[in-house]
């Protein structure tokens, strides 16, 4: 099979372009091919690769920045992924698109793939925008939602703690949001075998928390699993005011993938196994 990756030099595109070289044929335009502001620019690369399946790991993720760069966020999230969508329809091959947590309000203990979508922030309503260019765009798609996203190649929350444990300071975080953490090398092995199934639709995927886990026990993890003896402090969500309001439970049920055969990996596992490939940079 022949995979174009989209957004294949950041975190989640790195590691995808990794899993999916095992036994595909992989392109990884740079964005002087591949601009998705610029449609003529993506049918002309997706004329020149003529791959089967394009994978779209580029977004917008700043969730806070958003909230002012409003036209930044839905150029990025909203627009280019049409402007992938449409590319894709034209030259007649498959897409799959990655979506996020951020699109539920967090009403809920547990989300499907079929409740109701209602983002409370910027970054979820052109998450959520991209969405719907995708459906309305292709009939052959993938939308795979996923959350709390971590790897080696872009800036992390688990890196971020580590940081700061590590620089001695005592640490404050969040106890109330509550979600799944999930590697990228974990989500991209599970994407690569959702394409080789061709079972179109619409999927959530994250390393499996049960039924979630806080930001706070997140970090106690990390420093648990890294040797180090840290203060951390609990505190909710109103004592650390940020300008995007973040759901206060956005655990993704993923039952449907799980039915496909993709098995997750327990969060601690790949927390684990993420530290490991760190140690050894």
């Amino acid at each position: 099979m022949k995979v174009l990756v989209a957004g294949g030099r950041g975190m989640l595109g790195q590691d995808m372009v990794s899993a999916l070289s095992e036994n595909h044929e992989v392109f990884a335009p740079q964005r002087n091919e591949l601009d998705l502001m610029d449609r003529g620019m993506i049918v002309d690369c997706l004329a020149a690769y003529c791959p089967d399946v394009v994978v779209n790991c580029a977004a917008y993720v700043q969730v806070d920045k958003a909230e002012e760069e409003i036209a930044q966020a839905y150029a990025v999230n909203a627009f280019g992924a049409q402007n992938i969508a449409l590319a894709a329809a034209k030259q007649g091959c498959a897409l799959c698109h990655v979506g996020t947590d951020y699109v539920f309000d967090g009403s809920k203990k547990m989300f499907t793939p079929f409740d109701q979508t209602n983002p409370l922030n910027v970054y979820g309503m052109s998450k959520l925008a991209g969405e719907w260019y995708v459906r309305w765009a292709l009939n052959r798609f993938y939308i795979v939602r996923t959350s709390w996203l971590y790897g080696k190649h872009g800036n992390n929350f688990v890196d971020a703690i580590l940081k700061k444990a590590t620089s001695g300071e005592d640490l404050k975080v969040v106890h109330d949001q509550i979600g799944a953490p999930t590697w990228t090398v974990s989500l991209a092995a599970a994407l690569k075998m959702l394409i080789e199934t061709e079972a179109y639709g619409v999927y959530h995927y994250t390393d499996d928390s049960d039924k979630g886990v806080s930001w706070y026990d997140f970090a106690i993890e990390i420093l648990r699993q890294s040797g180090l003896d840290r203060n951390v402090l609990p505190i909710a969500t109103s004592e650390f005011p940020r300008p995007a309001t973040r759901p206060q439970r956005s655990t993704l049920e993923c039952s449907l993938i799980e039915m496909l055969g993709i098995k997750r990996e327990a969060w601690k596992d790949s927390l684990g196994r993420y530290l490991e490939v760190k140690s050894r940079q």
